[in-house]
């Protein structure tokens, strides 16, 4: 399990290269994102294109990544595969996460709201 990063637009971009964020890297996942987002401000971007599955393990790691950025930071969500965005609904985790149906999106909704 990898995370790029990069910046778009003002927008802090980290894409999760992993197909699956289940039990058996949500402990990685959270050390991953804890160093990605170490002292970013504004808006957190992560992109989901390449997750197709997440747990109730991996579930926790994304929330334990929104509770670790640092204040004056957002954590958004982009690219949800449809078996991860039910999993969002279901949850109700789509009321805590905004969630965007691309980085596109994400970015010109970032900019529309500026």
């Amino acid at each position: 399990m990898e995370l790029s990063c990069d910046m778009r637009n003002d927008v802090v971009l980290i894409g999760v290269h992993a197909n699956r964020i289940d039990a058996g890297i949500a402990l990685q996942f959270i050390t991953k994102m804890a160093e990605a987002t170490k002292g970013k401000t504004g808006r957190i971007l992560m992109d989901l294109a390449e997750v197709e599955f997440i747990d109730s393990s991996g579930l926790g790691a994304v929330v334990a990544a929104l509770k670790q950025v640092d204040k004056g930071a957002s954590l958004e969500l982009a690219n949800l595969s449809v078996a991860v965005r039910k999993l969002f609904s279901l949850t109700k985790m789509d009321t805590v996460f905004r969630v965007h149906p691309s980085v596109e999106d994400a970015l010109q909704a970032g900019s529309a709201a500026a």
